[in-house]
């Protein structure tokens, strides 16, 4: 091999070490992080009256899971599980609220989504969530009436929307 040839397969797995080597730090803190969260979307789905449960990770980092219950009795089910019960005493120790929970939220027999959403600073060490966790929210919505779905939708279709207007995306038409 000549001397430039050399020079330039350094130069290019130096480029690679730069582009490369941040990008798999990265992925593999992701992974871990990942690895040491509990599967909180599969214990979600094995609850009953779930209607659905979808996962994201925002452009600022949040990790978000969005979970649909069929109604108000539903999520206190999920609420009183002992998965739940375990991620409660993990992430917040004892501060339940003393009128108890959702008690805000009407009995009314409408689906209710919950938007949990985390934000971890660096992998947790040792299984220790709660010390790599800067931000956590739980946060209840009820559906409003109206809307458009094209093509589909996010919320699972068993989430009953009044006046919800569902239509197919129509295929674009040549312009020959």
């Amino acid at each position: 091999m000549t001397r430039h040839t050399v020079r330039e397969l350094a130069a290019a797995f130096a480029v690679v070490a730069l582009v490369g080597c941040p990008l798999l730090l990265s992925n593999l803190r992701a992974q871990n992080a990942q690895a040491a969260f509990p599967d909180l979307a599969g214990m979600l789905k094995a609850s009953p009256g779930v209607l659905g449960v979808e996962a994201a990770r925002t452009a600022s980092g949040k990790q978000v899971i969005f979970a649909w219950f069929e109604n108000k009795q539903a999520l206190l089910t999920w609420y009183h599980s002992e998965a739940h019960q375990r991620l409660m005493q993990q992430f917040s120790g004892d501060s339940r609220r003393p009128e108890g929970p959702l008690t805000g939220v009407p009995d009314d027999g409408r689906p209710v989504m919950a938007i949990a959403s985390i934000t971890m600073q660096a992998p947790p060490q040792n299984g220790d969530l709660r010390a790599a966790t800067t931000q956590i929210a739980i946060e209840l919505y009820a559906p409003l009436p109206g809307g458009l779905a094209a093509g589909g939708r996010f919320a699972p279709s068993a989430v009953k929307v009044p006046g919800l207007l569902e239509a197919p995306i129509m295929p674009s038409r040549d312009t020959k």
